[in-house]
């Protein structure tokens, strides 16, 4: 790859960065860490076998409004952005996550930085929340959070993808039916593989 020492993927929750993320740090032989390990905004609000919902954060989603937590969310993000600058000195990094911003990554200013972002349409995102939290067979308390977190998912999309269009910057589209594989594939050729 032309000089890239570090790959960014950005994107909102649940459109596979992780995954594809993972995959692509495997073919270039680069480390792979995510945002999320550096602080956990208040999480997924639904159970999984290994995970029940602790009381802030099904509080966190059933209080505020769409347009709170996108405040929230964006805050916690700036309060990351230090640390994320201090990852994306390391070469060898392929680093995801929704704390990616696309304005502050712009600014970055450290040679051999590329960064791209995964978008993936409302419906894709609304079945992949939903699937993750059996959505079918929990009770309204439970939907009404993963409805709150799918709102703010869609929002945070929308905004984000406002702005890497809006800077000029690449964005590939996670839907589509693409295989984990062609999507890595796509992202190491949009960052100049």
């Amino acid at each position: 790859m032309r000089d890239v020492r570090v790959v960014l993927i950005g994107g909102t929750s649940n459109v596979g960065k992780s995954t594809v993320a993972q995959v692509v740090a495997e073919r270039l032989g680069f480390a792979y860490r995510s945002t999320d390990g550096l602080a956990r905004h208040p999480g997924r609000p639904w159970r999984t076998s290994e995970w029940e919902v602790p009381a802030h954060v099904a509080e966190h989603y059933g209080s505020l409004t769409v347009d709170e937590l996108i405040v929230s969310v964006l805050d916690h993000y700036e309060r990351l952005w230090p640390r994320i600058e201090e990852l994306v000195t390391e070469p060898g990094l392929v680093l995801e996550g929704s704390a990616l911003w696309p304005e502050r990554v712009a600014k970055l200013a450290v040679p051999g930085v590329a960064a791209v972002w995964l978008t993936a349409g409302e419906d894709v995102v609304r079945e992949r929340i939903r699937g993750a939290g059996r959505y079918a067979e929990v009770g309204d308390g439970e939907r009404h959070l993963m409805d709150q977190f799918l709102a703010r998912t869609v929002r945070y999309q929308a905004l984000m993808i406002d702005a890497v269009d809006r800077l000029g910057l690449q964005r590939i589209d996670a839907g589509g039916g693409r295989s984990v594989e062609e999507l890595a594939g796509a992202v190491i050729a949009a960052v100049g593989g």
